[in-house]
């Protein structure tokens, strides 16, 4: 990837924590795999690596997608939204086919419909969650 200018990341609008959402979209199917957080280090990471990294709330660290799994986003294209509070990542999800995002084994986070009042998961499981994360 190209050398960056620094002066980017400072048009971005990050929040009280230094945050900003980051929502990971598949390039050929347009699927919404996860949404994640990004300081301004994993921010800039991704875009030197084409690779996503990611904040972990959680961990207080650096993640970088696939870390663990082995289910590493690569990064085609990174937008932020029109308000600059909201990245956009492009990616291609590797490790499995179908990729898998999710820590549930599954191709997206967004495996729950609102059906009858109830949260109902209608995305398989393509692998077993103790089988990645061993």
């Amino acid at each position: 990837m190209p050398e960056l200018d620094a002066d980017w990341l400072a048009q971005v609008r990050w929040d009280a924590q230094g945050l900003i959402p980051a929502i990971a979209q598949e390039q050929t199917t347009g699927d919404v795999l996860m949404l994640a957080w990004m300081n301004r280090e994993a921010l800039a990471q991704t875009a030197a690596l084409g690779r996503a990294v990611y904040f972990s709330r959680s961990r207080g660290r650096l993640w970088y997608k696939g870390e663990e799994s082995g289910h590493v986003q690569q990064v085609h294209e990174i937008r932020v939204d029109c308000d600059r509070d909201v990245v956009l990542l492009k990616v291609t999800q590797t490790g499995h086919s179908p990729g898998i995002a999710c820590h549930t084994g599954r191709h997206s986070c967004f495996f729950s419909v609102l059906k009858g009042g109830a949260w109902q998961a209608v995305d398989p499981v393509l692998k077993d969650p103790s089988k990645i994360y061993t």
